[in-house]
């Protein structure tokens, strides 16, 4: 197909509601779920396999929409050409890969450089930027959910292997989100580090800069990075750093001397009988909102919005830098060249399996 007639068929397909999967040519249309319970609700698009709002109230009943993102009432083209990731389900490595290469079994595997000569969030095409199939849902019971998954193949943006992935999204419980990931091997071993790119506001996503907002982060330690946010290898104390949240701080406290918030925490080894541990917690003392985040990950990427700037969001509300925060629960970031990082790679047989569970509450 020449390139002019793809680019067109892309842009139609789009404008009609649809989208292209894979290599397959199959088209699927775009569809929005709402998940509700109460007066708690989440809207999602399998465009991207995105979280496109969430809603709860605060301390005193009102309700706001605390996830950024794009106005979807009349395209899904800014999620489209978007390259901040708002809600995305990210992969097949989250994070970047450096010199968007890797080795695996002797053989090297060049990825598609879409941040510098770096790989970011699977590549220019990656999971957040593909239309996802609906797999099942259920809108209408107790715990509405919807699964969506993605058939990735052996190749796709430079990665060994066939790959099977699938999200499902659940309110599992009053003002409970839980996010599942799983990712099976087709034929050959490859590696798998999703991640869910969320940017959070809890004064409500036209509220301002997050500065007022207190983090914890449940993480003695680091994986710091160069100038290019690849990580060096290390792991290394927060203890008398401006990277030490183990005690409260409001993000505006010190992240102008930090020059922002944008690594990985390897979160402490403290879990539960399911595997679970406590990863931070986040509230707006305004609004009275509190977000507590559980994972099975060992580690999980503080971002602050530090590069936002002048993005045209929901009801025309125009984000800017520290506009939201990011904990995206992951792997280590560029395990796949540092063998001294837990592996990512999974085998033909085995599953990976990634969950989050997100729990809203009030305080005043």
């Amino acid at each position: 197909m020449a390139v002019g007639t793809a680019t067109f068929r892309w842009a139609l397909l789009l404008l009609l509601g649809s989208a292209l999967l894979g290599r397959s040519g199959a088209i699927l249309p775009l569809g929005y779920f709402e998940l509700k319970r109460g007066d708690f609700s989440v809207k999602c698009t399998n465009w991207g396999a995105t979280i496109i709002s969430v809603v709860l109230p605060d301390v005193q009943g009102r309700l706001a929409d605390v996830a950024l993102g794009y106005d979807t009432t009349k395209t899904i083209a800014q999620y489209v050409n978007s390259t901040t990731y708002f809600g995305a389900l990210v992969g097949r490595i989250a994070n970047r890969v450096a010199g968007a290469r890797f080795t695996l079994n002797g053989r090297v595997h060049k990825l598609f450089p879409n941040n510098g000569k770096n790989s970011l969030h699977g590549g220019h095409r990656g999971f957040s930027k593909v239309m996802w199939a609906v797999e099942e849902k259920d809108l209408d019971g107790p715990y509405p959910y919807v699964k969506f998954h993605y058939h990735s193949f052996d190749g796709e943006q430079g990665f060994p292997g066939d790959l099977n992935v699938y999200v499902t999204y659940k309110i599992s419980g009053d003002y409970q989100l839980s996010v599942t990931m799983d990712a099976k091997p087709g034929n050959k071993p490859t590696p798998v580090n999703l991640a869910q790119h969320t940017y959070w506001n809890l004064g409500g996503h036209d509220s301002g800069p997050i500065l007022d907002n207190t983090v914890q982060i449940f993480a003695s330690h680091i994986t710091p990075v160069d100038e290019m946010l690849i990580p060096t290898g290390e792991i290394a104390s927060v203890k008398g750093t401006l990277f030490d949240f183990r005690t409260p701080y409001t993000v505006g406290s010190r992240v102008k001397e930090a020059g922002g918030y944008d690594i990985n925490y390897v979160l402490d080894s403290h879990a539960d009988k399911d595997g679970m541990r406590k990863a931070a917690i986040v509230k707006d003392g305004k609004s009275g909102r509190v977000l507590e985040l559980w994972t099975n990950q060992p580690g999980v990427q503080f971002y602050t919005s530090n590069t936002l700037k002048d993005i045209v969001g929901k009801e025309g509300y125009v984000y800017g830098q520290y506009g939201g925060l990011c904990l995206e629960t992951q792997g280590f970031p560029d395990s796949v060249n540092h063998p001294e990082f837990p592996s990512q790679i999974v085998n033909p047989g085995e599953t990976y399996n990634h969950y989050m569970l997100f729990k809203f509450s009030v305080q005043k």
